[in-house]
């Protein structure tokens, strides 16, 4: 999330809005968004709800779930999906602004 947050005017530039969802129950997410000084949204997702709606992985031999990026238009269309296949697996920042860009000049 460190990459989000350093990155996230450029987000907004972009006109895109960031929401990370956690598997921590809501005070325990709450305790780490804020401590970090999140810039973004976050989202409190103890009982899966919205992460098996968005078909994120979960290993559990690699401590849960997997990362998942996905770029959702104003339409609530997904645009773009990432499925990350370890913790560290994630897009770059670089390649979601690549997909902003082009969204945005359709």
């Amino acid at each position: 999330m460190a990459q989000l947050r350093q990155d996230y005017r450029e987000f907004v530039e972009r006109d895109a809005e960031l929401i990370v969802i956690g598997p921590e129950n809501r005070k325990k997410f709450a305790d780490w968004w804020h401590k970090h000084d999140m810039p973004f949204s976050g989202l409190a997702d103890p009982e899966h709800t919205v992460s098996k709606l968005y078909r994120q992985k979960v290993k559990l031999f690699k401590l849960g779930r997997m990362p998942a990026q996905l770029i959702i238009d104003k339409n609530g269309m997904i645009r773009y999906r990432y499925y990350g296949n370890s913790m560290k697996d994630i897009a770059e920042n670089s390649e979601l602004f690549s997909k902003l860009d082009a969204l945005n000049q359709e």
